[in-house]
């Protein structure tokens, strides 16, 4: 038996889970879903009404110029505007008005089955902390596009699985529910579609119980809002960006390990496929070597950014700034500048012993080069590293709808004139 079962007492709640202090907020975005926001509203209060659940439903209108609002209103619906577009930034607006211990989040269209709510809120009662509904196994006939359904969703869940280790099967989902204390920590911050996927993201990171289970997905009404191509770029580019390791560090040391590596056959004069590899050889190396360290500093900037200012989480990272300072990364840069600068030296010493005649030591006059250009590379890099972290900031990002959700408030930008309870 669920734990949401054994509150209830014949059929009815405890008395300090009544309609005054809500279990359960649905929140639901609206954009210009005139034709299906009343009916999506009715079906979220018969689902808690059935399943004993004390709740409210929101509705996040996100500038609708069809008469939205007033039809969610009129069935019961609290109303708040966010005028600033994208489906992040309703979400968001509709978090910070909600009441509710947990948020069943749905979107308008009809597409999901709101009599889910009370078995996303048992598993939120059992300990999840975010649940996520999975829609890719019972996708009703012509409700998912083929493009999103064999292409888009699996490959971005995917890459994000591989990228974060959330191990969530369909990242996308729009049904899904979390513990409204659990916000703070998440510190959402985008404003369009790719909302979806920083909120799985910002969870592993943070650690959250993560469960899931499969639900239906229907034809929608209505009209899409999706832009399949744009959209889609926008969670890639969401899913790269926050994740500078493999955006960054891993191109960037694959790039400087090939050039160290081309560059040791070269002055070596190791013959690979049967022959010697020259001076332009060489070139092409030293060019990997200084592009791949180039690279690699602007990842752990990146990776410095992401965790001082934004409150970003990676283990990785913590360890090696606890394990190496300021003084590592000069000392290390400064070495590697000072022996392109000793073999420097040798070569002037040298030309200047056959009287500054010809002198062809073009291989080690590029690695001298190239390792003066690295050496300095990896010395004020690791200065910029540690500018980054003079300022740290509270893990908690400080932002303006987290501190309205905390005090229960609509943030700056909702006119609570405008907000209509229940009917």
């Amino acid at each position: 038996m669920s734990s949401l079962q054994t509150r209830r007492v014949n059929g009815l709640l405890s008395p300090a889970e009544d309609e005054s202090e809500p279990l359960v907020t649905v929140v639901i975005p609206c954009l210009n879903e005139a034709m299906t926001i009343a009916q999506c509203v009715r079906q979220a209060w018969e689902a808690l009404e059935r399943g004993g659940i004390p709740g409210e439903v929101v509705v996040a209108d996100n500038g609708s110029t069809d008469g939205s609002p007033a039809l969610a209103a009129r069935v019961g619906a609290r109303v708040v505007h966010e005028p600033r577009r994208g489906y992040g930034s309703a979400y968001r607006a509709g978090f910070a008005a909600a009441s509710g211990r947990y948020i069943v989040m749905a979107d308008a269209d009809l597409t999901y089955d709101f009599s889910e709510i009370p078995r996303f809120v048992e598993r939120l009662e059992d300990g999840a902390e975010l649940v996520m509904g999975d829609r890719m196994d019972n996708i009703h006939p012509g409700a998912m596009p083929w493009l999103h359904r064999y292409v888009g969703n699996p490959l971005l869940t995917g890459l994000l699985n591989v990228l974060f280790r959330t191990g969530v099967k369909d990242a996308h989902c729009g049904m899904r529910a979390l513990r409204r204390d659990a916000l703070p920590r998440l510190g959402l911050r985008t404003t369009g579609m790719e909302f979806a996927s920083e909120m799985v993201i910002r969870a592993a990171q943070e650690g959250l119980e993560i469960d899931q289970f499969p639900i239906q997905y229907r034809r929608r009404g209505g009209e899409s809002k999706l832009s399949s191509f744009r959209d889609g770029w926008r969670h890639l580019r969401f899913l790269l960006v926050h994740s500078p390791r493999h955006l960054f560090i891993f191109p960037g040391a694959l790039m400087a390990l090939l050039g160290a590596l081309i560059a040791l056959v070269v002055l070596a004069r190791v013959h690979v496929f049967g022959r010697p590899w020259e001076l332009h050889t060489l070139i092409g190396g030293s060019l990997l070597m200084v592009v791949g360290t180039q690279v690699i500093a602007l990842g752990l900037c990146a990776h410095a950014y992401g965790t001082y200012f934004m409150g970003d989480r990676d283990p990785w990272f913590d360890r090696m700034r606890r394990r190496y300072r300021l003084e590592h990364g000069l000392l290390f840069g400064g070495a590697i500048g000072l022996a392109g600068l000793v073999i420097a030296g040798l070569l002037l010493w040298t030309w200047a012993e056959r009287g500054f005649g010809a002198l062809a030591e073009e291989r080690w006059a590029v690695l001298a080069a190239t390792l003066m250009i690295v050496g300095i590379q990896v010395f004020f890099s690791s200065f910029l590293l540690s500018i980054l972290g003079l300022r740290r900031r509270d893990p908690a990002p400080d932002l303006e709808w987290v501190s309205a959700l905390e005090d229960r408030q609509a943030p700056a930008g909702i006119d609570q004139s405008r907000v209509a309870g229940r009917a």
